[in-house]
């Protein structure tokens, strides 16, 4: 067999131990080198594994134990240790009969693994000798932070920037994981943990889901949306069909659910006459209710659609800005 150079990259986000088959008889066959200890190195080494930590250049390391056992396996690093894989490439290149140099996945990232680097990051930001400013943070005065972002993802969608929503999204995130953390340190019988946050999310998905997750049965959207509804109501005991709105969103949306949610149990609430009302402002909200009715029985979104006009809106005063004479 010819002499060969085994590059053994895992995933860091994973327990130390889990190798697949292959992974594990070439490193119960073989040496092992490796740049520092790490819970990887124990672990080999439990399983019994020889594994050596090199304190020195690593190539001549590795080609003096090809030269002694045919196969040597280098254990990367976290990141890969891709410029040691560049001069190995290279030196094999110049001198062929060397080595071979193989690469193989002893285990990888599985997807969302990027969202276990996010929870660590931010634990390092609020923990002592962190980010101060992260630390003196509480969810009430991260309320407009967590708005804000929301909205902004709202605008790239609006905009179908798909760039700019994963960017936003992220920014949304933040905030999760930052609430998450925060809530770590209330005192024992309030605190819960992120783990928490998508364990109860986890829980909600399957459970609103029987057509997936279970034997029910859905042949069409109104059906899905129908039994979620009907699960909703079960989880949650409520006392009106209004219970469970966010009533800090912006009136016009807010208007437009309370309308919707009426209907969905046959509520016929006629909104107020606006020539009943007493004063101005109750005057201009009656008008206004009457117009997000109208609105919703012709299928329209009121929100987007004053969003639309006031967005076409700013482009003229902008185009006036512009053609207006300059004041010198």
């Amino acid at each position: 067999m010819s002499a060969r150079i085994v590059l053994l990259v895992t995933s860091p986000r994973l327990p130390a131990g889990l190798l697949t088959a292959a992974a594990w008889d070439v490193v119960r066959r073989h040496p092992v080198l490796a740049g520092a200890e790490s819970e990887v190195t124990a672990a080999l080494r439990a399983a019994g594994a020889e594994v050596t930590v090199v304190d020195g250049p690593a190539t001549q390391a590795l080609l003096d134990t090809v030269a002694a056992h045919g196969t040597a396996v280098w254990l990367a690093g976290p990141a890969g240790d891709e410029s040691l894989a560049r001069e190995l490439g290279l030196r094999v290149a110049r001198e062929p009969g060397l080595a071979e140099l193989e690469l193989m996945y002893g285990s990888w990232d599985p997807p969302g693994a990027r969202l276990l680097d996010a929870v660590a990051v931010m634990d390092r930001l609020a923990s002592p000798g962190g980010d101060p400013w992260k630390r003196a943070q509480t969810h009430r005065s991260l309320a407009g932070f967590l708005l804000e972002e929301c909205y902004e993802a709202y605008d790239a969608i609006s905009a179908g920037d798909t760039d700019a929503l994963r960017e936003e999204l992220g920014d949304v995130l933040l905030q999760v994981v930052l609430h998450a953390r925060l809530a770590e340190e209330l005192p024992e019988d309030e605190r819960w943990t992120v783990d928490d946050v998508a364990g109860g999310l986890v829980d909600k998905m399957v459970r609103r889901n029987p057509h997936v997750f279970a034997d029910g049965q859905a042949a069409s959207i109104e059906e899905i949306e129908a039994s979620w509804e009907r699960i909703k109501r079960a989880e949650k005991a409520r006392d009106s069909v209004l219970d469970g709105i966010a009533m800090s969103q912006p009136a016009l949306a807010l208007a437009a659910k309370i309308l919707d949610r009426a209907a969905r149990i046959g509520l016929a609430v006629p909104p107020p006459l606006a020539d009943t009302q007493v004063d101005p402002e109750a005057r201009l909200g009656a008008s206004l209710l009457t117009t997000v009715a109208a609105a919703r029985e012709a299928g329209l979104d009121p929100e987007a659609a004053l969003r639309r006009a006031t967005l076409a809106y700013a482009d003229a005063v902008r185009a006036a800005e512009r053609a207006a004479p300059s004041e010198s």
